[in-house]
């Protein structure tokens, strides 16, 4: 559903089973790419496991897989009985659309796809009739999930899209396959998105990791480093992910708003999030991506347990940097 603008620095490690040894893994997952650090002196997590953990989330929850729980939904089927992962997204995703006022939605799918960034493309002459017409469809408020793991909707029409939820998911129940493993310090990353638990070992201290600029011209430039100990990180940006309409060559960014139903983008360019779990960090970004800086920045008076490094840009178009106050101390300038 979106773009991820963190890049990791391992400056590695971290410390399991009294070992200096560090182990890594890498593949593909969700699309992207996985990432995974530990010590140990004996390889306890396999690529195999890893894929097989891959493979139930994307049974369940990947809309790019024609024959999964969530697309045979999608298609209007009612009958499907999701799994615990699924159900745990669900409601995870449900708590989040409250608390956010509605700023993170995952039945705007219909309009991802609209906009051309789901995984059906979109028509060169949509209009913004027809985009009106759809936005009529959303509402996470109009879906529910029964006692039986069965959706129920009032509309005959949906379509869920967990894209912006299903990174940081991930990241987590790989955090505690790690876990149940004994591996108590580790660092796990799915395109971006980071869990950490323990410590450095390598540094003795905690992991870090680095943030980019937005550049839209596609180039990297890292602007802070970051120490994580025992949190997650999720960041969402909208500034390479985005298409040209070949008709009106209009710019359509991947952030949409669900209060509007808009492909808007906002003067928030990146939002990081660091708290206890990566799910809750990868659902907030992408809400602070839609509310932008000041409604973001306001959220976060009432919100607990939250974190934010926000890159923004001004009224004069200048970019800016907003950091939480409990940052300061692990935040450095590159």
């Amino acid at each position: 559903m979106r773009y991820l603008s963190l890049l990791l620095i391992f400056l590695f490690c971290s410390c399991a089973k009294d070992s200096n040894a560090v182990k890594s893994l890498k593949g593909e997952a969700l699309g992207t790419t996985y990432s995974i650090q530990y010590f140990s002196d004996s390889d306890q997590v396999t690529s195999k496991e890893i894929d097989s953990i891959l493979e139930v989330i994307n049974t369940s929850m990947s809309t790019y897989i024609k024959n999964s729980d969530i697309s045979k939904i999608n298609d209007g089927d009612r009958s499907i009985q999701v799994d615990e992962h699924f159900r745990t997204v669900f409601l995870a995703s449900k708590s989040i659309y409250q608390k956010t006022d509605g700023y993170f939605d995952p039945s705007v799918g219909l309009l991802v796809n609209a906009y051309g960034f789901g995984p059906e493309g979109y028509a060169e002459d949509v209009t913004e009739t027809e985009i009106d017409s759809i936005y009529n469809l959303v509402g996470f408020d109009k879906i529910e999930l029964t006692n039986q793991n069965k959706i129920k909707s009032s509309n005959q029409y949906l379509y869920l899209d967990f894209n912006a939820i299903a990174k940081g998911y991930t990241v987590d129940v790989f955090g505690n396959f790690l876990s149940s493993k004994g591996l108590n310090n580790y660092l796990v990353e799915i395109g971006g998105e980071v869990k950490v638990e323990g410590k450095n070992k390598e540094r003795n201290g905690s992991w870090k990791v680095g943030i980019e600029l937005p550049m839209e011209d596609g180039s990297r430039e890292l602007a802070y480093s970051l120490e994580l100990q025992d949190q997650s990180l999720a960041t969402s940006g909208n500034y390479r992910k985005f298409r040209i309409d070949s008709l009106s060559g209009k710019k359509y960014v991947h952030t949409i708003n669900p209060r509007t139903g808009k492909s808007q983008k906002t003067d928030l360019l990146s939002a990081s999030v660091i708290t206890t779990n990566c799910t809750d960090a990868d659902a907030y970004a992408t809400a602070f991506m839609a509310m932008g800086f000041e409604k973001a920045k306001a959220y976060l008076k009432q919100a607990k347990g939250l974190e934010v490094i926000f890159i923004y840009s001004d009224a004069n178009g200048n970019q800016k940097t907003f950091i939480s106050d409990s940052l300061q101390d692990a935040v450095d300038e590159f």
